[in-house]
């Protein structure tokens, strides 16, 4: 095809591949038109695909320039071209950069930008920073040049900038102009998004480069850059964004409407710097040295070190505590200076990785600053701000309070100034009601301290808090302040000059985000100053007629009703805008004012109060001048009701929270108990209507508290109503208030709860017409930790005395025993006092270091004090969640399931108290999920998947998880891979689908496939978003069970009786088939696993909440095994009169006993045998058949039961299997058992084998599935076990498929190895019936002596049916004499056997060739089942032993004759001993006749060094059984016997070959070893 007419014909894409280059060019043109008018989906792309990488490589310059323009239109119109981007850019560096024709490299260089803009700029990026590396300078700067166009033209957001500026300072060295143009080109283009960011990195290049680059950036415009070119996917943008600036024109706004680049922290720029193995080797040896000379060269050498920007995370645990004993104890102000610039230098390269010692150090750095020198001073304000920056002010509250108490003047003044900048980087988000509160009340105590430092430092942080947030969060604090300090306060906040979080780029915190979440709704508080009687008789007469107002005090009370109604009238139709509320309300006090005796007269006034408050502007200076009138008709049974009507109207216009407190107070006040009772009933129907939101719960629990002390009953059942639907809102930590009470009132208090028990707090209905928002802002307290306010109220003890350093050293000793003493010392400690502060000293690092433990019941013993420490610290532990918390997910790996358990108990319990933020934010989670262990990451996944769906957001660090959660599912283990499936969903709720996708970009091809179809199966089942916390009070209460909660459930007990009648199964039409066909589409998780996980339990209530009666669920799924028995109970009763319901759900039914089986609780477990039995009974009885889906989910768990150690569990389980085969076929029960055989367990192995034996022994060989070649091939390879009860069990059922099938099984299983090949025959022979003819033995002799080389065995351990036909014709008999008695203490002297009387032989017997087969023969019948049998076998073998001429025959057959023997004493053992038919005597024969065998054997040093480690092994086991066996030492020749056995013992040790009996030894050592090991 060397001419133009031959290649014109071919297609374009062959062409494109041709090797002569006009072809190709003609290709590349026609390729090109070709790709310019196809449609983007059209099939014909796919034939370039493969091909498209070689137009960009093409040798030839003319047809590569063509090839470069098809390629861009290839990228810019197929919509597979994202497949090709690696390869073809590959080329595109390499082979295009480097070319001389600049239209070549313009065109390359679009076709990056393009491949861009089909959403690959991370592999573009990437394959340009390899290009830099390349030796041709021309590559490096068409490199750089790209970069810098895709950086001009895409900009920050879609071009990473962090490699860029790694890899500045490198092109700036370049040896090449030309390269060092560029870089400072691209250098100036990055300046023009983030600024000054780039100048950290860029410090130490050349000094003329970087005078260069300053003179550049100074030429940048100020305004902040714009993208010119979009992606595919933000074409919407691309269109607002020309819709703007046509708005805009051409008068430069173009500029405002652009987005602004994005703020880059010059942090995330650098490279981290690992410090801790460059510290000098006497670091901690030098800080601690006596000289202070030595002490400063220790922190200057760690002083270099930490002025390095980025830090490599470490354990720097033991560094930060050796500043913080300079600081705290060195009195040297030089080296406290020092030690603090260390720990800052600390602080600011770790940033988030420092907040674990952030707790650590600021007490110790606040209590430092009564040193008064300035230098000192100022290092220290640096050091405690810069550990400010990597925590919250949340977790440093505690620590700061503590100190506000303190004696010291300037530490009192430091600490306020330290709040003040700390205040300063918070928003209104990060400073809730629950934190501002404890902090302006220590504030507060310093304005009026006498150092006047003091006050101002104080007033300062008032005011920034003010600002902060807001007026109406700080001004209820300033209520009793004088007013020359509010106006102080005021000032300093319109002064102070706000700098949020987010602009200072503080790492580790939300404030970023916190400016842009929504703003709630701000509602205006009305203030009204207080008038005057004259004043407001004014403002009243301007609105009300003249007669009203004159008869308002007339005696006459018609008049005053006349005038009352007249009132109301005009109140109804008044302007709000005109209405003087604080005048109308005094108005009605005018004599007779509330002293009203005329109930009709009182009722009006009550409902002007009422209509007043309704529609006019309300103040709280207004309520407060009716408010006692009020309360004191609250229990007046004519005018309660108006009344209580009235001060709801009042608690809309004001607030409740600020009524309620005022009512409260006032009613206690009073002496009238019906007063008091009503009130607090008001109080609680109103707390239903209002809600919850801004209750001072610390007054309302002392009010109650009173209340209850109170002897009126009617006043304590009030109390303790208002108390029930108080635990609506706050759950069960309300009672902790109240348990110092009587054991009869906590009685009925736990009883009032159990009826709120379950509820949901109704919607508020009131408080949202004239305070919008209200809601809104109720539900985000309580998500910052509305709990934590309640909390807060408890009073907690300080325990950081009482942890001492003797304490911390016995937790960290190297005996175990005193380690636990420590620990026990620790438990004692949190037991004593209750309820403890956060401030617990080195408490969680000595803690952290126990988990670790190389003794587990230490580490449990350290999960258990942790469990403790939760609920008594409460929601203050968030601040040692880093330092503790984290350690914790580290036990979740541990190889014991009881310590993974235990971690799991600890993580909840922790996270109901600290809520689940706080462990998403920062890297710990994500390293934790990187590690390699299986069990790690099931249980990490499956926590994650648990609490992730009740989130309503998460912070922006859960995305660090994304990359370890692909790779788990990929991962090895299968539970792995399983639980990364069920969480994947939780995480693209959160994340999104995109970012989830995006981030597969970084994985294999292969796998990206792979990946990329789970997401896209997860976006399916994705979940919606979660509301917000569930707001109905947790049934798990945060103490520990109380004895009055007993008496509280005796009550309940009658109802749920009464609950339980009628049926417990309900008949859903068609459930089954509905559950089976969800199963099957994969809507519901297929019921198999390893051990039933959260989410199967889940299912499983779920599915059978529709099929069971309510009680009988909440007893099926309750926590105590006592309910489960309850359950299985009843469904014992009810199971033959609601058959039909039964069957109707029988796969629920089923599926919750395999639950069972996991219990570790006997009564449990042998209950649910019983009720099994029973219901397979009665299947069976209805001819029921169980369904594939019930049989797959139910027999693999009961199998699993089958080797339980337990005998009586196991005899259960084995009628339970037998019942099985009667409503489910045998062929499909046999792969269940098949796959059993596979077990670790050795007795779930002998149990399967035994009843694949059964099976086959019952319906033959057809029940062998999926043929019966395979399985017994499976069966046999169980001979060799190690296990003897297994071996035991597969002879026996080989045996057994002997028995079926005969000699076929040695077809059926093939080649066996050579023992249990033997073992097999064995067995063969001993349980078939024995031959009809003997073999004489002596003949045996002569054939071997004379004609060796005749020999031919048919095969090694196979008998010779030729010969046993002939044997059958032979008419010889053997006529055995009577066998001598012997005493069995004459076994130790040579045993005479009596020569055999034989007929006379016929000619033909001596031709008869008799060979090793012959002997095969006569030693399979040492092992038959009939005694006689094998005593004859035995004398003749015995005759030949004795005669040293001839015992060499027995060469080559002697682990062959111990096996047949060791086989005939297990036999006798367990067989003949127990048969009471068989004389005792023929069983004491038989042993004596193989004893004395053996013994003659182990005489021949020959024949005993034969015996191997394995026939050994079987036949010590057989003596030893005769030895321990009762029944022989009952008998009188037992003695006799067991001495026997003892010789043979000796004798057996002494002959045989040592090295076997050794390695017999060992063996027997290792298995010990072993088998404690597994328990």
């Amino acid at each position: 095809m060397g001419d133009d007419s031959d290649w014109m014909k071919l297609p374009v894409d062959q062409k494109c591949e041709h090797k002569v280059w006009k072809a190709r060019l003609n290709g590349y043109e026609e390729a090109l038109k070709l790709f310019q008018r196809i449609d983007d989906k059209s099939p014909e792309w796919a034939k370039y695909q493969g091909i498209i990488k070689n137009f960009v490589t093409d040798s030839n310059s003319v047809a590569q320039l063509k090839g470069l323009e098809a390629v861009l239109a290839f990228v810019e119109n197929a919509h597979m071209a994202s497949r090709t981007v690696g390869e073809v850019l590959s080329g595109v560096v390499c082979k295009v950069f480097n070319q001389p024709k600049a239209r070549a490299k313009e065109l390359a260089s679009d076709i990056c930008l393009m491949y861009i803009e089909i959403e690959k700029a991370d592999i573009v990026q990437e394959e340009l920073i390899k290009g830099l590396e390349n030796k041709n300078p021309k590559v490096v700067v068409a490199c750089v040049e790209t970069i810098r166009r895709a950086l001009c033209e895409f900009g920050s957001k879609t071009v990473t900038l962090k490699p860029i500026v790694k890899v500045l300072p490198k092109l700036f060295e370049s040896r090449e102009r030309a390269v060092r143009h560029e870089a400072k080109l691209l250098a100036v283009e990055v300046y023009r998004w983030i600024r000054d960011s780039l100048r950290p990195p860029l410090q130490n290049i050349n000094s003329v480069q970087l005078k260069e680059l300053e003179e550049e950036w100074v030429k940048v415009p100020s305004s902040a850059p714009r993208q010119s070119r979009f992606l595919r996917s933000q074409q919407d943008l691309r269109a607002k964004f020309e819709e703007q600036q046509a708005v805009a024109g051409s008068d430069g706004d173009w500029e405002d409407v652009a987005d602004s680049a994005p703020q880059v922290d010059p942090y995330e720029l650098q490279d981290p710097v690992e410090i801790l193995s460059k510290l000098p080797k006497d670091f901690f040896v030098k800080i601690e040295a006596k000289k202070w000379q030595e002490r400063k060269e220790a922190l200057e050498a760690l002083e270099i070190l930490a002025k390095h920007p980025k830090l490599d995370n470490g354990d720097y645990g033991d560094v930060v505590r050796a500043l913080k004993r300079v600081i705290g104890k060195d009195t040297n102000v030089i080296l406290v200076s020092l030690a603090a610039k260390c720990l800052a230098g600390l602080a600011l390269g770790l940033r988030k990785n420092f907040g674990t010692y952030a707790g650590n150090v600021v007490p110790t750095i606040l209590d430092k600053f009564k040193e008064k020198k300035p230098a000192v001073v100022q290092s220290l304000q640096e050091a405690i701000d810069a550990v400010f920056l990597t925590t919250t002010l949340q977790n440093l509250s505690e620590d700061m309070l503590a100190v506000m108490d303190n004696k010291n003047p300037s530490i009192k003044q430091q600490a306020s100034l330290f709040l003040t900048r700390s205040i300063r980087l918070s928003t209104p988000s990060t400073l809730p009601k629950s934190l501002l509160k404890p902090l302006c009340a220590a504030l507060l105590k310093q304005v009026n301290d006498p150092a006047p430092e003091v006050r101002d430092a104080a007033i300062k942080a008032l005011g920034t808090a003010m600002k902060v947030a807001g007026e109406k969060a700080v001004n209820p604090f300033l209520a009793d302040l004088d007013k020359l300090k509010v106006d102080k306060v005021r000032c300093v906040c319109v002064c102070v000059c706000i700098q949020l979080k987010s602009e200072k780029g503080k790492p580790g915190t939300e404030g970023g985000t916190g400016a842009k979440s929504k703003k709630p709704a701000e509602t205006k508080e009305i203030v009204e100053t207080e008038l005057s009687v004259e004043v407001c008789d004014e403002l009243a007469a301007a609105v009300l007629p003249a007669s009203c107002v004159k008869m308002l005090d007339s005696s006459n009370w018609k008049e005053r009703l006349a005038s009352m109604e007249e009132f109301y009238q005009v109140a109804e139709q008044m302007d709000i805008s005109v209405m003087p509320c604080q005048a109308l309300v005094r108005m009605l006090a005018k004599k007779p004012g509330w002293k009203e005796t005329n109930f009709q007269v009182m009722q009006l006034k009550l409902q002007v109060v009422a209509v007043v408050a309704q529609r006019g502007r309300f103040s709280t200076t207004s309520a407060s001048v009716v408010l006692d009138a009020l309360v004191e008709k609250m229990g007046d049974v004519k005018c309660g009701g108006k009344a209580k009507d009235a001060l709801t109207a009042i608690g809309e216009a004001c607030s409740l929270s600020w009524i309620a407190e005022q009512v409260v107070s006032l009613a206690f006040a009073q002496k009238n108990p019906k007063n008091q009772a009503e009130t607090l009933n008001w109080l609680a129907n109103a707390m239903k209507e209002f809600g919850f939101t801004g209750i001072n719960v610390k007054a309302f629990i002392n009010h109650v508290k009173t209340a209850l002390g109170v002897s009126n009953p009617a006043i304590r059942a009030a109390a303790i109503s208002l108390l029930g639907v108080m635990y609506l809102y706050m759950g069960a930590s309300l009672r902790m208030f109240f348990e110092d009470e009587k054991a009869a009132l906590l009685a009925q208090i736990d009883a009032e709860f159990e009826k709120m028990q379950g509820q949901t707090p109704p919607a508020p209905t009131r408080g949202s017409i004239k305070r919008t928002g209200g809601q809104e802002e109720g539900e985000e307290a309580k998500e910052e930790g509305g709990a934590g306010d309640i909390m807060d109220l408890l009073p907690r003890t300080d325990i950081s005395d009482k942890i001492t350093e003797d304490m911390v050293s016995k937790v960290g000793d190297k005996n175990w025993k005193i380690r636990k003493e420590g620990l026990n010392e620790v438990a004692a400690v949190l037991s004593e006092a209750k309820f403890i502060k956060p401030s617990v000293g080195d408490l969680p690092i000595t803690l952290k270091g126990r988990l670790s433990d190389s003794n587990k019941i230490l580490v449990q013993q350290t999960l258990s004090i942790m469990q403790q420490m939760a609920i008594a610290m409460g929601p203050a532990l968030k601040q040692h969640v880093k330092t503790l918390g984290i350690p914790v997910i580290t036990v979740l790996g541990d190889i014991k399931n009881t310590v993974r358990a235990a971690g799991m108990a600890t993580l909840n319990s922790w996270v109901e108290q600290t809520g689940m933020k706080v462990w998403l934010e920062g890297e710990e989670l994500s390293e934790e999920l990187k590690r390699e262990n299986p069990f790690l990451r099931q249980e990490l996944l499956g926590w994650l998947a648990v609490h992730l769906p009740t989130m309503r957001s998460v912070p922006s660090d859960l995305m660090l998880c994304v990359p370890p959660l692909l790779g788990c599912l990929e991962d090895r283990n299968v539970d792995v891979r399983k639980r990364a499936q069920d969480v994947l969903p939780v995480f693209m709720m959160h994340l999104g689908f995109d970012k989830m996708n995006k981030a597969t970009g970084k994985l294999k091809p292969a796998s990206k496939d792979q990946v990329v179809a789970m997401l896209d199966k997860a976006r399916d089942v994705m979940p919606a978003k979660s509301a917000g916390p569930a707001k109905a009070a947790p049934t798990k209460p945060v103490s520990s069970v109380h004895p009055a909660k007993a008496l509280a459930a005796v009550g309940k007990k009658g109802k749920e009786e009464e609950d339980k009648s009628g049926p417990i199964f309900t008949m859903v039409p068609n459930g089954k088939d509905l559950r089976v066909k969800d199963e099957k589409s994969l809507k519901t998780l297929k019921w198999n696993f390893g051990s039933p996980r959260d989410e199967y339990v889940e299912q499983l209530k779920v599915q059978m909440a529709p099929c069971v009666a309510k009680w009988l669920q909440e007893e099926l799924f309750h926590c105590d095994f006592q309910h489960h028995i309850k359950a299985i109970n009843s469904m014992i009763e009810c199971l033959e009169e609601e058959h039909e319901a039964t069957v109707a759900c029988l796969d629920l039914v089923l599926k919750w006993y395999t639950l069972r089986f996991f219990d570790t609780n006997t009564s449990v477990l042998m209950k649910a045998l019983e009720y099994l039995k029973l219901l397979f009974l009665s299947l069976s009885k209805h001819n029921y058949h169980l369904s594939e889906q019930e049989a797959n989910s139910f027999i693999p768990y009961l199998i699993l039961k089958v080797g339980e150690s337990k005998d009586v569990v196991r005899k259960d389980v084995r009628t339970i299997m037998g019942m099985l085969c009667k409503v489910y076929p045998a062929s499909r029960m046999f792969p269940f058992l098949m796959e059993g055989t596979k077990s670790k367990n050795s007795k779930q192995r002998a149990e399967c084998l035994e009843e694949l034996g059964c099976l086959i022994g019952f319906y033959g060989m057809s029940v062998c599935q999926p043929t019966a070649a395979k399985s017994l091939k499976e069966i046999a390879v169980h001979i060799g076990d190690r296990d003897t009860s297994v071996r035991n069990t597969a002879l026996n059922t080989m045996v057994t498929v002997y028995n079926v099938c005969g000699e076929q099984v040695y077809k059926l299983i093939g080649h066996v190895d050579m023992i249990s090949n033997v073992l097999l025959f064995l067995s063969a022979i001993m349980f078939s019936s024995p031959p009809s003819s003997q073999i004489r033995l002596n003949a045996l002799v002569q054939s071997q002596q004379a004609e060796p080389s005749h020999v031919c065995p048919v095969g090694e351990f196979h008998l010779d049916l030729d010969l046993l036909e002939q044997l059958e014709s032979d008419q010889t008999s053997v006529v055995l004499p009577d066998l001598v008695k012997h005493k069995l203490g004459d076994l130790l002297e040579p045993v005479i056997i009596p020569e055999p009387k034989l007929h006379p032989v016929p000619t033909h017997f001596d031709e008869l060739h008799a060979g090793p087969s012959t002997i095969n023969l006569v030693i399979s019948q040492v092992a038959s089942g009939d005694i006689n049998t094998s005593m004859q076998a035995l004398a003749q073998i015995d005759e030949v032993l004795r005669q040293e001429s001839i015992a060499e025959v027995m060469v080559g057959h002697t682990d062959q004759f111990l096996i047949a023997t060791s086989l005939q004493l297990r036999l006798a053992h367990s067989t003949h001993m127990a048969d009471t038919r068989l004389p005792r005597e023929d069983i004491f024969k038989l042993y004596s006749c193989a004893i004395g065998n053996m013994l003659t054997l182990f005489g021949v040093a020959r024949l005993a060094r034969e015996a191997s480690m394995g026939v050994l092994k079987d036949l010590v086991q057989g003596l030893v059984t005769v030895l321990l066996d009762p029944r022989i030492e009952e008998s009188q020749e037992g003695q006799q016997l067991i001495r026997s056995v003892n010789m043979l013992l000796r004798r057996v040790f002494e002959a045989s070959d040592q090295t076997n009996i050794l390695r017999y030894q060992a063996k027997g050592k290792g298995e010990k070893r072993e088998a404690r090991r597994c328990k």
